[in-house]
């Protein structure tokens, strides 16, 4: 249920191979004194620099995508159910997943896993449809009834069926692109400015250009947050629909409803988790970059589905 998950570990995993690509990147230009996106006297090459960054930009979406999968099991510590060897309660959440799973048309069963934790989560992840993880906590499968962990996974089927994951990248590759195109292109107008008239036909000092960029991109990048929660709390009311479609809509609103009555509770104990959980932010500026909309407005749209 917890696209809020997926989305964090993938923003995560996306944020630190973009630096780390950005930084290399940087510290070899400065190094060499030299930038390929400078013409000469100092100015900015547009086209060489958009290429540039959307190529750096798309590369670190498409290793996230390409890690989701194991970085997922990797920081949530999920144990991957082997269906043969599965028993008991965990033979039955491999059976239901993978009956929603042909519900939803797709041809390759997930993996399914558990991993532990007191929190009422699940998230589905995966580079593509046919490589793809479903994931709950054992919180969940403790503290919701069977209909509502059906609804649950129901939604995270649709997520898979619906590739959330590899939409998700190109957007992501476009707001990387764009990050670190505004970024250099406002870092060389601050370099300029800082620099006055001096002559220097191989552009700003490279030492002064890079501070500039890494304060813009992390000013660029909160922006490019916003629109990829934005994106995301769009894809919950499809993935919603979906999973009124594979498991019912009674299913899929009761298990809305159970989450609600959870995180009501659970919320108002621990606070400082609330961000990354299902539920979403009503108003304000934490509001811009939850990637759900509120429980009650998922419900209310989810019972107006005829």
């Amino acid at each position: 249920m917890a696209f809020a998950k997926r989305t964090f570990l993938f923003i995560v995993v996306n944020l630190l191979v973009v630096v780390t690509i950005g930084i290399t990147a940087n510290v070899i230009m400065a190094m060499l004194g030299v930038s390929p996106y400078y013409a000469s006297g100092g100015n900015l090459d547009f086209n060489a620099l958009l290429v540039m960054c959307a190529v750096f930009g798309f590369t670190g979406a498409f290793i996230s995508l390409a890690l989701s999968r194991v970085m997922a099991k990797w920081m949530m510590g999920v144990k991957v159910i082997e269906p043969a060897q599965a028993t008991g309660y965990q033979r039955d959440l491999v059976s239901q997943v993978h009956r929603l799973a042909q519900k939803a048309g797709l041809t390759t069963m997930p993996e399914v896993g558990i991993y532990e934790s007191a929190e009422v989560n699940a998230f589905a992840t995966g580079p593509t449809r046919s490589r793809a993880l479903v994931a709950v906590s054992s919180g969940l499968l403790q503290r919701m009834d069977g209909p509502a962990v059906e609804g649950v996974l129901a939604h995270e089927i649709a997520h898979v069926a619906n590739g959330d994951m590899v939409t998700m990248t190109l957007l992501q590759g476009v707001v990387n692109t764009f990050t670190m195109f505004l970024a250099r292109v406002f870092a060389w107008l601050a370099s300029q400015a800082l620099a006055g008239d001096r002559d220097n036909d191989r552009g700003p000092s490279p030492m002064i250009h890079y501070v500039f960029v890494v304060v813009f991109e992390i000013a660029f990048s909160l922006l490019g947050a916003v629109v990829v929660a934005w994106y995301s709390r769009r894809r919950e009311f499809r993935a919603d629909a979906g999973g009124a479609q594979f498991a019912g809509r009674e299913k899929m609103v009761h298990a809305l409803q159970s989450l609600k009555s959870q995180f009501d509770v659970v919320d108002n104990r621990a606070p400082a988790l609330a961000s990354f959980k299902i539920n979403g932010q009503r108003g304000g500026l934490s509001a811009l970059f939850s990637s759900h909309p509120d429980l009650d407005v998922r419900i209310a749209a989810l019972q107006g589905i005829r």
